[in-house]
């Protein structure tokens, strides 16, 4: 199937029931596809997103976040996350956008660094008593690769990356080197 190099107009539905349009006509979306809910690798990006989220909106650009595991299992461990993010568990959007699930997301040595530093993490937030530990069995397995689009207002795909291993996606500054300078989009505030 080939990869889209536009998405055709329609509103996701986040994990709050908050209506998000992709394309936003009014700034970039970053659409992003993840692995399960809880996936200890997956937080570590997402923290690192959650950190540097004032400089992503000062860039004009939305984050929307895909799981491949339900609304019901994702509220459990992503109700902080400043951002739009949508259960997938029936992986219909990862099928339109070519993202795949495969073994070499854990076993590809280039993720291992980051694996250990997700079970370090995990470990240490473990000693909180209300810490939620990560799925032992999570939906739609664990075996999915991470994903990256950045769209624009026109529906454009302005840029893509299919990871390769289970910690293969965009860094922020990776992120804000792609977008557009402002005077291409209209200078809206995004609400998170």
């Amino acid at each position: 199937m080939p990869l889209p190099t536009r998405v055709s107009a329609r509103t996701l539905t986040t994990i709050s029931g908050t209506p998000v349009p992709i394309p936003d006509p009014d700034c970039l979306i970053h659409l992003q596809f993840r692995r399960f809910a809880g996936c200890p690798v997956c937080n570590l990006h997402l923290r690192s997103i959650v950190r540097r989220h004032d400089e992503i909106i000062a860039a004009d650009i939305r984050e929307v976040v895909v799981f491949h595991s339900s609304a019901e299992e994702l509220r459990k461990y992503s109700a902080d996350l400043p951002f739009a993010v949508i259960a997938d568990p029936t992986r219909k959007l990862y099928r339109e956008f070519g993202v795949e699930s495969a073994p070499r997301a854990l076993l590809d040595p280039r993720a291992w660094p980051a694996i250990v530093r997700a079970i370090a993490t995990e470990l240490r937030a473990g000693r909180d008593k209300n810490h939620i530990a990560p799925p032992t069995n999570p939906e739609g397995g664990r075996l999915g690769l991470p994903a990256d689009f950045l769209i624009a207002p026109d529906g454009r795909v302005l840029a893509t990356k299919h990871g390769e291993h289970a910690d293969d996606q965009w860094s922020v500054d990776e992120l804000l080197a792609l977008a557009p300078t402002r005077a291409v989009l209209p200078a809206k505030k995004i609400a998170p």
